[in-house]
């Protein structure tokens, strides 16, 4: 082999290794963190749906429990301005902010409910609780998917070296979404008969 050829195949190592390593390297870890980030759009979405359906449920189980107890009204209007929040609400945070205050309302919506026994009873009463605890139940799983995805998401935007990738291209950090201090699980209210009110 001559000493070109030696000097050619040299330098188109060197090339090789300077140019297009890094640039197979800058595209691996680009695509991986769109895929991350789509990984976490969907995540929420599965979330937004969950959302969704209690949001819907709202209405129903307030008039039905409007129709017992009727000088409840404080609680009713905070629930009510509660969802209207989150009907208004734009962007992952605000959404997360305005469902947080949602579920703090809803909360005191089944604290009133305990002092109706009548109400317990009711057949449609029950068939809204029902949906609504296993929706709380659906969004309790989702929240947890969710935080998950987003924290591999978090975690890998910040590691070295793929933090100046994800900087170069303006990935940002995911929102986690939390429960409320003053809610730290979902609802759980007795309407078989052996709760308050019995």
């Amino acid at each position: 082999m001559s000493k070109t050829v030696k000097t050619l195949l040299i330098v188109a190592a060197v090339i090789f290794v300077i140019v297009v390593v890094p640039l197979l390297y800058l595209k691996n870890a680009y695509n991986g963190l769109v895929t991350m980030d789509e990984t976490v759009k969907e995540s929420w979405a599965q979330v937004e749906n969950q959302l969704q359906r209690r949001y819907d449920l709202i209405p129903n189980l307030v008039e039905t429990v409007k129709g017992y107890a009727a000088h409840e009204e404080g609680v009713f209007i905070k629930v009510t301005e509660a969802r209207s929040k989150v009907g208004g609400a734009s962007g992952i945070d605000n959404k997360i902010a305005a469902n947080n205050e949602l579920s703090s309302a809803l909360s005191r919506l089944l604290v009133v409910v305990e002092q109706y026994p009548e109400l317990k009873a009711n057949e449609n009463f029950i068939r809204l609780q029902d949906e609504l605890s296993g929706t709380e139940n659906r969004i309790s799983v989702e929240r947890r998917r969710y935080n998950e995805k987003v924290k591999e998401f978090n975690v890998k935007i910040r590691s070295f070296p793929t933090n100046l990738i994800a900087g170069m291209f303006n990935f940002e950090k995911a929102a986690f979404f939390d429960v409320p201090a003053e809610k730290q699980e979902a609802p759980k209210v007795d309407f078989t008969g052996t709760g308050a009110g019995k």
